[in-house]
C-alpha cells in the first residue's frame, strides 16, 4: 500500500483542483445540479489517471489484466450514468434536492451561494468520490502480476455487469415513466421498480461491489472493503434513497402505498395486502 500511497495522494490533489474549477461553474450559473454527472465521470477519470500512471513510459510496470478490466468497468459504469445524468439535467434543468439543501444552508448559516456550494457540494464530494472509487484506484496502481483473471475476478466481473445492467434498465424504465403524459402525479411501480424502490441506486451499489471483488483478487485491492461498504449506505441511508423519498412521500400521492409494499433497496416480491 505504501508504494501507491503518492500516486493515490496525487489522484486525489488532480481531482480537487477539477472540482474548484467545476465549483466556479457552478457559481456562475448558480446551479450545482452537474454535481451527479461528475460524480460518475469523475471516477471514470481517477481510474484513467491511474492508469496513466502506470502506463509503460509514464510509470513503471505496466497495466496488468486486471487494471485493464477494472479501467474498462468503471468506464461502463460511469460513461453510461454519467451521460445520462448530464443529458437529464440539461432536460429539467435544476435538481430541488440540492436546491433545498443549499437554500436550508444558506439561510441557516448566512453564507452566499458560493461559499454554501463549496463547503456542502464541493468540498465534501472530493474525498468521498477519490474514496468509493478506491478498489478501482488500487487495483489498477497495485497489482504487480501479469496473471490473468481468477474465479474471484471473473465472479466481480459478473456482479459488475449486473449493476450495471441493473441501473441501466432501472433508469430506462424510469425515462420512459416520465415521458408518458398519462404517468403525470403517478408512483413508478413497473418493471424493476415493482420490485425494489431504488433499481438504480442498487446497480450502482452491485457495480462497486464487483468492481472491489476484481480489485480484491489482486491482494492489496481486498483492503479497500470499505469503499463499497461506504456508496451502499450513503445510497440505502443517507444522501440517495432518504432524501429522495423525502420529496416523493410531499409530491407522489399513493407513494405510501408504494413504500408499504415494496423492498426499499434489495429486489424482493412485493408484499401483498
Amino acid at each position: 500500500m505504501m508504494t501507491i500511497l503518492l500516486p493515490l495522494l496525487l489522484n486525489l490533489a488532480v481531482l480537487m483542483v477539477a472540482l474548484l474549477i467545476l465549483w466556479q461553474v457552478a457559481v456562475a450559473i448558480r446551479d450545482v445540479s452537474f454535481i451527479d454527472a461528475v460524480w460518475a465521470y469523475g471516477m471514470v477519470g481517477l481510474a484513467a489517471f491511474s492508469a496513466w500512471q502506470v502506463w509503460p513510459g509514464a510509470g513503471e510496470g505496466g497495466i496488468t489484466p486486471h487494471g485493464w478490466v477494472l479501467l474498462i468497468l468503471t468506464a461502463l459504469w460511469g460513461m453510461r450514468l454519467g451521460t445520462h445524468l448530464i443529458l437529464r439535467w440539461r432536460r429539467l434543468g435544476r435538481d430541488p434536492r440540492y436546491e433545498r439543501i443549499l437554500g436550508g444552508a444558506m439561510e441557516r448559516n448566512g453564507w452566499s451561494f458560493a461559499v454554501a456550494s463549496l463547503l456542502i457540494v464541493f468540498l465534501l464530494q472530493g474525498p468521498l468520490l477519490w474514496f468509493v472509487s478506491l478498489p478501482a484506484q488500487v487495483g489498477i496502481l497495485g497489482d504487480g502480476d501479469s496473471d490473468p483473471l481468477g474465479v474471484l475476478g471473473w465472479i466481480g466481473v459478473a456482479v459488475a455487469l449486473t449493476g450495471i445492467a441493473f441501473e441501466t434498465i432501472g433508469d430506462a424504465q424510469l425515462e420512459a415513466f416520465r415521458k408518458d403524459p398519462a404517468s403525470k402525479g403517478q408512483v413508478m411501480d413497473k418493471g424493476l421498480w415493482r420490485y425494489t424502490r431504488h433499481p438504480n441506486y442498487f446497480g450502482d451499489a452491485t457495480a462497486w461491489w464487483g468492481i472491489w471483488l476484481v480489485s480484491a483478487e489482486t491482494g492489496v485491492g481486498a483492503w479497500t472493503i470499505a469503499s463499497p461498504i461506504l456508496i451502499t449506505w450513503m445510497l440505502m441511508r443517507w444522501s440517495g434513497a432518504p432524501i429522495l423519498e423525502k420529496g416523493l412521500n410531499k409530491t407522489r400521492p399513493g407513494y405510501a402505498d408504494y413504500v408499504a409494499r415494496t423492498s426499499g433497496f434489495f429486489p424482493l416480491p412485493p408484499k401483498r395486502g
